[in-house]
């Protein structure tokens, strides 16, 4: 099981992941986008982080609709909406609970995936976030179906979506600014999708803290 102070640590240690990322992310950006997508998601994430302690007896749905609404609010260009929406999404079916099954997660990173899907209108391929979102939850859920154990389902999920990371880097962009560099783009790993994986890696690393 998950809990919810584990869903709380998992964000707290996403924020950091950011913060010491902030310049990786950006440079990343400044290749085939607006150079700023490090700044923007240190910024909303830490505005996220600082309205947590008014929702911490609340469950673990309202807890992450709270980070997607000061998502939405507060990071501009593109990543505020696609990440609000994942945990918008994502806190619709967790919505009520304190503690989540295997399937629980699941069913939660599949909706915030959907979010995105949906909302970014980006597809596998496309050099997106989705390249790592989408492979990730397809090996965890192929992993929770045979063996139902959550930490090396998402030990599974991390080495997809660090195989998904690194597929990026000589894709064309089809999606958002980098697609009106055309081929330029080829040959740069795309920021989206390196701080998704960063979500998830924190995620990983935070469920291995509770086994040590």
């Amino acid at each position: 099981m998950v809990d919810k102070e584990q869903i709380l640590q998992w964000l707290q240690a996403f924020t950091t992941e950011i913060e010491k990322n902030k310049e990786y992310l950006t440079e990343l950006d400044a290749v085939i986008g607006d150079a700023d997508h490090g700044i923007n998601m240190d910024r909303g994430f830490k505005k996220a982080i600082a309205q947590l302690p008014n929702v911490t007896e609340q469950d673990i749905g309202n807890i992450l609709k709270t980070v997607s609404m000061t998502l939405i609010s507060s990071i501009g260009g593109a990543s505020g909406p696609l990440y609000g929406t994942f945990f918008l999404r994502a806190s619709t079916v967790v919505a009520g609970k304190s503690e989540l099954t295997a399937q629980d997660l699941l069913e939660m990173l599949q909706a915030g995936l959907d979010g995105v899907l949906q909302r970014g209108k980006a597809q596998l391929g496309d050099k997106t976030m989705v390249d790592v979102l989408s492979p990730a939850v397809v090996a965890f859920g192929q992993a929770v179906g045979t063996n139902k154990v959550i930490l090396p389902a998402m030990q599974q999920a991390i080495a997809a979506a660090q195989e998904g990371l690194q597929n990026t880097i000589p894709m064309l962009a089809k999606k958002g600014r980098a697609s009106y560099l055309g081929e330029r783009s080829m040959g740069h790993q795309d920021p989206g999708a390196t701080s998704s994986y960063l979500m998830l890696k924190s995620l990983l690393e935070t469920l291995e803290n509770k086994t040590q």
